[in-house]
């Protein structure tokens, strides 16, 4: 039997697979845990689909050119499998889920349908086909017993960044929104297995975590072994009524994390919502070491009247009420948001409150949405009535003063010097990494290997996207050594940015 090495030709004995993943950082670690499943099943990975065995899309169903994005892959991996009739073609995610057998009758060349709760049935539903089973479709959601895939690193170890799920689905009917249909409503992953993970990883050589959930901060343990803070100090813009019922568990939850995980030096999560931001979470970020100088935290629209329509719940005085509160807490914090643009219904003086938010606030980073009609969304009962030439010049003009604003952002960090987590190695051979403030860094080290350390880099130069910069020390920092070649995993984000 060959190597793993020996195979990423997807030439030998063992079965080959090639894994590409569309959409969010949810995505990107199932199919983590996902590709750890197919090589506990004998699978090795090769760097495309031409000669694999199987190739799995693990999709995204959040916009529309996602699914437009699958039809496309599916329709050229149909042409090899004409050629190849022993191809197994599997889909696994948001539209597998959102779609299932329907997706099967449009695309027949798929062998595999399987939503993101089934995911641990992926080894025993391809041994299935490959006895001769027909085409399967494993959808539905955990919810007598929810199932959470802990991270199994392989011989090198862990990733010095990495990802732990503490929740899934989500219970805030947006009404644009399609992942309570996808993803179901929330689960919790008890808090003690949290730890546990985090701490497993961090043996390993994880230096930084980013918790997950599609409401991370919605968290509550489902053992009841952590304590709701108290709401603290009151809101002008929330009742106390409202405060109290924002209140979660996820406060206590990254106190115990960073008690208990000594080795974590960054904690981070994603997504929250504005309206779990609480005096709690606030305290936790003045107060906890390890939790990182930057959030994400979608907030849409600047409008009112729009927010109202997407039932967002909450208003844009409290988002801005509690982005305030988080800055005075932690100077120096960098804000993150999503935006949507062409909602229905939303007027140029709406786009206007938008971009007025946007200058407010200064957000360091912003992803921009133009709006579409989602399946079993509430919006699709409304009329879109905004013309999508008109989405696409407000879409355009909130790119050019976020693009701005990031641009003088990341132009004020040279001359400084930052600490850099290296992640790894960038497209042109330089060494890349995150501030803890989410600012991208690359710098070059020849001859050496500083990945997975944190390691200063005095900023020279600030890009429209990222920061470089020259290593201040490199006197104890280890010798470059050689590594097996890792085939390439394909990833087709749908954000805009």
């Amino acid at each position: 039997m060959r190597s793993a090495d020996e195979t990423l030709g997807c030439a030998g004995p063992m079965p080959s697979y090639h894994l590409v993943t569309f959409g969010c950082q949810m995505n990107q670690h199932d199919s983590e845990r996902m590709s750890e499943l197919l090589e506990a099943s004998g699978y090795v990975a090769c760097d495309g689909p031409e000669q694999a065995d199987l190739v799995l899309l693990n999709t995204c169903s959040v916009r529309e050119k996602a699914e437009q994005k699958l039809r496309s892959e599916v329709g050229r991996l149909g042409m090899l499998k004409a050629q190849r009739p022993e191809l197994v073609i599997a889909v696994a995610g948001c539209v597998a889920q959102q779609e299932g057998e329907r997706l099967l009758k449009r695309l027949p060349q798929i062998d595999l349908i399987l939503g993101p709760d089934r995911i641990a049935e992926l080894g025993q539903a391809l041994a299935e086909i490959e006895l001769g089973a027909p085409q399967r479709v494993l959808t539905g959601f955990d919810m007598e017993e929810p199932r959470f895939l802990s991270a199994n690193p392989g011989s090198l170890g862990a990733d010095p960044s990495a990802f732990v799920t503490v929740m899934k689905g989500c219970n805030e009917r947006c009404s644009f929104c399609i992942v309570p249909h996808t993803r179901g409503p929330e689960r919790y992953r008890p808090a003690a297995e949290i730890v546990d993970e985090i701490s497993k990883l961090c043996e390993l050589g994880a230096r930084e975590v980013t918790l997950l959930g599609q409401t991370v901060n919605s968290y509550r343990d489902p053992e009841q072994t952590l304590e709701r803070e108290a709401p603290g100090t009151p809101w002008q813009n929330t009742t106390p009524r409202r405060a109290a019922e924002d209140e979660s568990e996820f406060a206590a939850l990254l106190r115990r994390i960073v008690r208990q995980v000594p080795k974590l030096e960054r904690l981070r999560y994603t997504s929250p919502h504005p309206r779990h931001l609480t005096r709690s979470l606030i305290r936790a970020h003045a107060e906890l070491r390890p939790l990182v100088g930057h959030v994400h935290l979608p907030v849409q629209s600047g409008s009112d009247r729009v927010l109202r329509r997407m039932l967002r719940r909450y208003s844009v005085a409290e988002y801005r009420e509690r982005v305030a509160a988080l800055a005075e807490a932690v100077p120096g914090v960098t804000l993150s948001t999503d935006m949507i643009v062409g909602f229905p219904g939303e007027t140029e003086d709406d786009f206007q409150k938008t971009l007025e938010l946007v200058r407010d606030v200064q957000f360091a980073g912003l992803f921009g949405f133009k709006y579409s009609v989602r399946p079993f969304t509430p919006a699709r009962n409304l009329e879109d009535d905004v013309p999508e030439q008109e989405k696409t010049e407000r879409l355009l003009r909130l790119f050019e003063l976020s693009d701005a604003i990031r641009l003088r952002h990341l132009e004020s960090r040279v001359g400084g010097q930052e600490t850099v987590l290296v992640e790894g190695r960038n497209k042109r051979g330089a060494f890349t990494g995150r501030t803890q403030r989410n600012e991208i860094v690359h710098f070059e080290a020849p001859g050496l290997d500083p990945i997975g350390l944190l390691v200063r880099i005095r900023i020279e130069q600030a890009f429209n996207n990222s920061l470089f910069g020259k290593l201040v020390d490199a006197s104890e920092l280890p010798k470059e050594r050689a590594l097996p070649v890792t085939p390439q995993r394909r990833a087709l984000p749908v954000v805009v940015a």
